[in-house]
């Protein structure tokens, strides 16, 4: 059985576990050996060979290869965990670290905006959570078979400040939102995160986000971002970004770098180009990809800002007045830099997939927003805000990522994997939502896709951009490599047989070719089904 937490044995008769005679890569990058891994308790604490005779658990690994677990650097995981703590969507692809803070993070929140989270994440869970630490430690007392860390969300700090409204932070506003950012830095947050396309953290300007960044940058934390725009102001939106890099410090990470929309696809190219320049002069700038031509975001979001001025009930007035609703509709159907356009960046409503029903019984699973609004008898453009009335948090799934510039962002060296998406099972009633592919798929798809059969790197390098790269970013001690001292985060799989099964019409799909996972010394995942134990614990960043 597994020593204490944090114990390091180095007897080889009290090692609880070997993965005996596989291919192992350390996460950092390294051709593959033949090796065993010892460890003990939680800890790895040799990859070399094991002795003949040993306590401990043996896993054979002969000719599969074993790796690191897998960090998922963008996850949106934390409210079913809540509910179901098994992540089966991920650990079957070998995920072993689920990360999140994309905007919003389980606290610091007080009892609106945790029901406005709930709204949001259509759960009927705790999401007022008062600190981000009481959040995670209620998904680890739970049962979570993944680790979890956490950002402190953009958003979050935005609502304690001035709620939904579009306005500049008072001094003291800023002075408690950054005291609140202190504490929990102090109490192992990784950074900040924010989404800047999506109210209230948009209404955030640099000034506000530069004085966040400060804060940030004195705890060695990460400023990781949704741009303020990906499509028509990618180049600018990267510009404050590296701009608040430079004014105060902070080590700066790009959300799911692309470019959206056809006429934008060149400027992923001129993004690529500017990340590597600030890397060649020393600054520490990273980006994180989800491998898919398609993105996932609320349908809401594709109506101009100005309209949400006030939050979600300020929007629904609007909408319920025809005035507004044409004005609305207007601003969607022109190409203008007041807001990322989703709609128009996606092609139109021939590009917007809807992946479930409305709420309302409105057929609309698996349909396009074209398809729904020829049922409704309107254009596109009214279709899109019918469907927000009647169903304000759904989301959708737009196609507006060129697979050469998918190619060229998963080239880069600097480049980590984040899903973007949740972490449960493919059963009721998860199964009865819609969701995005890459749910079920994001990581095998990297390594059977992309790695294998594409060829965009070796074998090692794909682990390395999972594992040894988003734990060093992330500062996740002991996390991410397969080296005496490391924790014991394993995974055991089939480099020839591991592959994405989820399709935009099927995408409750698990991956293939992951056939065992450890988490903290102890079997999460053997022979490719769940065991049923929920090792994983809450992370700190390193000097909290």
């Amino acid at each position: 059985m597994p020593g204490p937490a944090g114990g390091r044995q180095t007897c080889p008769m009290g090692l609880s576990l070997v993965v005996r005679g596989g291919t192992v890569y350390d996460g950092g990058g390294a051709p593959g050996v033949a090796a065993d891994v010892l460890v003990a308790g939680d800890r790895v604490v040799d990859v070399g060979t094991a002795p003949a005779e040993h306590s401990g658990l043996v896993i054979d690994a002969t000719g599969l290869a074993v790796t690191p677990g897998f960090v998922n650097v963008l996850s949106h995981a934390w409210p079913d965990l809540l509910v179901d703590g098994g992540a089966e969507s991920e650990l079957r692809q070998g995920v072993t670290t689920e990360v999140f803070g994309e905007a919003d993070s389980p606290g610091p929140a007080d009892r609106a905006y945790g029901d406005y989270l709930r709204d949001v994440y259509e759960a009927s869970v705790t999401a007022d959570f008062r600190r981000l630490g009481d959040g995670l430690d209620a998904i680890e007392r739970g049962g979570v078979a993944p680790n979890v860390a956490s950002f402190v969300g953009g958003a979050n700090l935005r609502y304690l400040g001035a709620g939904f409204a579009d306005r500049r932070l008072s001094g003291p506003e800023l002075d408690r939102v950054g005291g609140v950012l202190a504490e929990e830095l102090q109490d192992g947050a990784l950074g900040l995160g924010t989404a800047l396309i999506y109210p209230p953290g948009r209404y955030a300007d640099t000034d506000e986000l530069a004085a966040l960044c400060e804060v940030v940058a004195d705890h060695d934390g990460l400023y990781i971002s949704h741009l303020r725009s990906e499509g028509d102001a990618l180049l600018e939106s990267l510009d404050e970004l590296l701009t608040l890099n430079e004014r105060t410090g902070v080590r700066a990470e790009v959300y799911h770098l692309k470019a959206l929309g056809r006429r934008n696809w060149p400027k992923m190219r001129q993004a690529v180009e500017r990340i590597a320049l600030a890397r060649e002069a020393g600054r520490p700038i990273s980006a994180d990809m989800y491998p898919y031509e398609a993105g996932g975001n609320p349908l809401y979001a594709c109506v101009p800002p100005r309209f949400q001025d006030g939050g979600p009930e300020a929007l629904a007035a609007r909408l319920a007045d025809p005035a507004q609703r044409r004005e609305m509709a207007a601003a969607l159907r022109t190409e203008t830099a007041e807001f990322e356009n989703l709609f128009l960046a996606a092609g139109g409503g021939s590009g917007v997939l809807l992946p479930r029903d409305l709420r309302d019984g409105t057929p609309a699973r698996g349909r396009r927003l074209d398809a729904v609004a020829a049922t409704l008898g309107m254009d596109d453009a009214e279709a899109l805000l019918e469907v927000v009335a009647r169903d304000p948090w759904i989301s959708a799934v737009y196609f507006f990522v060129d697979p050469a510039n998918l190619e060229l962002g998963l080239r880069q060296p600097w480049v980590s994997i984040g899903s973007d998406a949740s972490a449960h099972p493919a059963s009721p009633p998860w199964s009865e939502r819609g969701t995005h592919p890459r749910t079920y798929g994001t990581f095998a798809r990297v390594l059977g896709h992309f790695c294998r059969d594409r060829k965009l790197f070796s074998f090692a390098e794909a682990v390395r951009r999972m594992t040894g790269l988003p734990a060093e970013t992330l500062r996740l001690p002991g996390r991410g490599r397969l080296t005496p001292g490391s924790y014991a985060d394993i995974v055991v799989l089939d480099p020839d047989a591991v592959a994405d099964t989820a399709t935009w019409d099927e995408p409750h799909r698990y991956a293939l070719g992951v056939r065992d996972v450890v988490v903290n010394g102890v079997p999460a995942l053997s022979g490719g089904m769940p065991t049923g134990v929920r090792p994983g614990r809450r992370l700190r960043r390193a000097g909290s």
